[in-house]
């Protein structure tokens, strides 16, 4: 039997990863072992896919990185949203407040099922950094980097009069 004659697949789920490898005689038999094995893998979760109806948010829950310094970023991702919107809410989030490669933006994309090419990604970075939605610069390592705009960053900002003058009118209109 030569080499030709035999099937390889390979199953995927999240971190963890299986082969099988059967004669094709036999790739029936080897497709029915899937569930089984996947349901093997450590920390297994179930992705439910369904149809979404417009404007049904999805509220997807990643699980936790547990070798990165954080967790992934904790979003709502609706129908209608597009890469940079996407890109937008994760460094809105928590996780955007520390400086993220692209190969973090990219891996919390995929934790989402949103696989996006390389090029993809960088341009929707590059362009969200342009218009000021998010920070850019190059870490010590010469690698870009990015995190959050201060303006996407909640604060409170609290605007006192320039004058006692002024203070009276606000006062005044603030009692009516």
């Amino acid at each position: 039997m030569s080499s030709s004659d035999r099937i390889r697949i390979r199953v995927r789920s999240g971190q963890n990863e299986a082969e099988i490898e059967a004669r094709l005689d036999q790739i029936k038999d080897a497709i029915a072992l899937i569930p089984e094995i996947t349901s093997k893998f450590p920390e297994a979760r179930t992705e439910a896919r369904h149809m979404m109806t417009p404007n049904e948010p999805t509220s997807a829950q990643p699980p936790a990185e547990t070798h990165g310094v954080s967790q992934l970023p904790t979003i709502t991702v609706e129908k209608g949203d597009s890469l940079s919107d996407i890109i937008s809410k994760f460094f809105g989030d928590q996780w955007g407040k520390i400086p993220r490669k692209l190969s973090d933006v990219r891996e919390a994309l995929q934790s989402y099922g949103l696989n996006y090419p390389k090029q993809s990604v960088a341009v929707a970075l590059l362009r969200l950094a342009k218009s000021s939605r998010i920070r850019r610069f190059k870490s010590d390592g010469g690698e870009y980097v990015y995190t959050a705009s201060t303006s996407m960053m909640p604060s409170q900002v609290l605007v006192l009069p320039d004058t006692e003058e002024q203070l009276a009118e606000t006062e005044s209109s603030a009692n009516i």
